[in-house]
């Protein structure tokens, strides 16, 4: 009977949040991190990585950190990106609240994109949402004057949470974002939940926010 092969070793392309403060002291110092000194967007709940993964290579002079709680879905999204040997993009497997509090420098970040994330249907589970007031205030703190909040959502209840968290907010204001195109292939969408969604039929709400001059 075969041996199972050994699991692949996906550094640095996924990371853990035990490695950051193992390996660099528990701050992501980016400069140190990706080896450079270009540009950070955060990809939070980055699921299988095609945001990434696309973004990463569209940009080769901005970095991307992907963040993802379901280890398996970041380690997918990371063998992609390990695949492309793209330098400029890594997956960070972990609670995206620890990370930004513990270990990201204030004003350190260029853009935060959150695309998608869990509606958590049930009432008695709203409170596991990612947005709320103190995860705007996070993205207040470690963005830099000027750098954007970027989020849709299929789900039009939320996207009307979200909006009323960010547009209420004193340190954000709203900004239109870029209108629906038609996708030129499969791999042409933000997300792949944005894929399923839209071939689907379904709408999809688009919210674009700019941090405030300090």
């Amino acid at each position: 009977m075969p041996k199972t092969p050994p699991p692949t070793d996906l550094k640095p392309y996924f990371l853990v949040l035990d490695d950051i403060e193992s390996e660099y002291d528990g701050k992501l110092d980016w400069p140190v991190f990706f080896g450079n000194d270009h540009p950070v967007e955060i990809d939070v709940g980055c699921g299988r990585g095609l945001f990434t993964f696309r973004a990463s290579g569209m940009h080769p002079k901005r970095n991307f950190l992907g963040i993802e709680i379901d280890f398996k879905e970041g380690r997918r999204g990371a063998r992609r990106i390990q695949k492309q040997e793209r330098p400029n993009a890594r997956i960070l497997g972990g609670d995206v609240n620890v990370a930004f509090t513990q270990m990201i420098a204030p004003h350190s970040v260029d853009a935060i994109h959150v695309y998608f994330p869990d509606p958590w249907w049930k009432r008695k589970h709203r409170r596991r949402r990612v947005f709320n007031d103190e995860f705007a205030d996070h993205c207040a703190r470690l963005l830099k004057p000027g750098g954007h909040l970027h989020s849709w959502t299929d789900v039009e209840e939320y996207f009307g949470v979200i909006s009323a968290l960010m547009n209420h907010h004193p340190l954000f204001a709203a900004c239109e974002p870029p209108a629906e195109r038609e996708a030129d292939d499969d791999m042409d969408y933000q997300t792949s939940f944005e894929r399923k969604k839209r071939q689907d039929g379904w709408t999809i709400h688009r919210g674009l926010w700019q941090r405030n001059p300090l």
